[in-house]
């Protein structure tokens, strides 16, 4: 019964969200036009950029980011935000190396347990945001400064290091000698939630929330359900991006991922989802990441100070919204029109 509803009201979505005129461009058309932009300007100012290796190198230094990015996406296209994911990846690698290191423990069910962590943080946002009611900007920082915390307390402050090979391999590890395992990772996870998205009927559902949390809930969609499991998932997918900077760095960081959760939101708003919720899309959070990437590795070709790094960023961040804004607005007076 809820199957049919959710379709159905999916389908109801799709009929108001999509203007009437013909969408002949997909809504992350611009930003990868921008990202191409990017990469010609910067491959004549550095030598060094466009080069196979230097490609790889990106894609190796967002991977872990596009992990956590899907997770991102779901969320905002829910209409709420996730300030944990950064601590929740500190604790999760924080799990991993105090079960292998200090307990003995197989360093691989020590990873299982860690995305069992990831799981219990997001299930508690969700709860705190569904049973709670508090807003999800309020709920995920408090679980920010609390995984933060727990992470410090259960790495007493320090780092540890140690891992076997083949746990270091995971994401360091070139098949071929040039394609990063770490980029595999983040590119199946991708596909599967791009796919989740797309086909899902419970991922259609998750746009129609985002456009009318009422209409839904009153259509019949577990839009309770829906949104525990949404941060649920997201915590899981913080957990994995954990794991893999902690087999990258081979070593447990108490501040690992320390303001990743803002590029998480940067990159999902350039892939032109919508802070108010009901539009996002995994393709465009992909070029998203990568936009966010090539910048930080050309402004760092160019001997760009990391404090200039964050202002370009945060304008990119800002002529995004303001583009996506001029287009929901050019999208609101076709409907009207028609």
């Amino acid at each position: 019964m809820e199957t049919r509803n959710e379709l159905s009201l999916a389908a109801e979505h799709d009929s108001v969200k999509k203007p009437r005129v013909k969408r002949s461009l997909p809504t992350f058309f611009g930003p990868l036009v921008a990202l191409v932009l990017l990469m010609v300007f910067l491959s004549f100012l550095s030598p060094n950029f466009l080069t196979i290796s230097n490609i790889f190198n990106i894609g190796q230094q967002v991977a872990i980011l596009g992990v956590l990015a899907i997770g991102g996406t779901a969320v905002i296209i829910l209409g709420g935000i996730d300030l944990s994911v950064g601590s929740v990846l500190a604790l999760s690698g924080a799990f991993v190396g105090v079960l292998h290191i200090n307990m003995g423990i197989s360093v691989w069910v020590a990873a299982l347990s860690a995305i069992v962590v990831g799981l219990l943080c997001g299930v508690v946002n969700g709860g705190l945001i569904v049973w709670g009611k508090l807003p999800p900007f309020i709920a995920t920082l408090a679980m920010m400064s609390v995984a933060r915390g727990l992470a410090l307390v259960v790495l007493e402050g320090r780092p540890l290091s140690g891992y076997p090979k083949g746990f270091r391999n995971l994401t360091t590890f070139y098949i071929g000698g040039w394609l990063p395992t770490s980029v595999i990772i983040a590119v199946v996870l991708m596909i599967l939630g791009g796919l989740y998205f797309a086909f899902m009927p419970s991922g259609r559902s998750l746009f129609a929330v985002g456009a009318g949390y009422e209409v839904s809930r009153l259509s019949g969609v577990p839009v309770k359900r829906l949104t525990v499991a949404v941060y649920a998932c997201a915590g899981v997918l913080a957990a994995i991006g954990g794991i893999m900077m902690t087999s990258r760095l081979g070593s447990a960081q108490p501040t690992a991922g320390t303001g990743i959760e803002l590029d998480v939101i940067a990159a999902v708003v350039i892939g032109g989802a919508s802070l108010t919720g009901g539009y996002g899309s995994i393709a465009g959070t992909a070029v998203g990441v990568l936009i966010i990437g090539v910048l930080r590795n050309g402004l760092n070709l160019l001997n760009v100070s990391s404090f200039w790094q964050q202002v370009v960023i945060g304008a990119v961040i800002a002529l995004a919204v303001l583009v996506e804004n001029a287009r929901q607005s050019q999208e609101a007076k076709a409907r009207t029109k028609s």
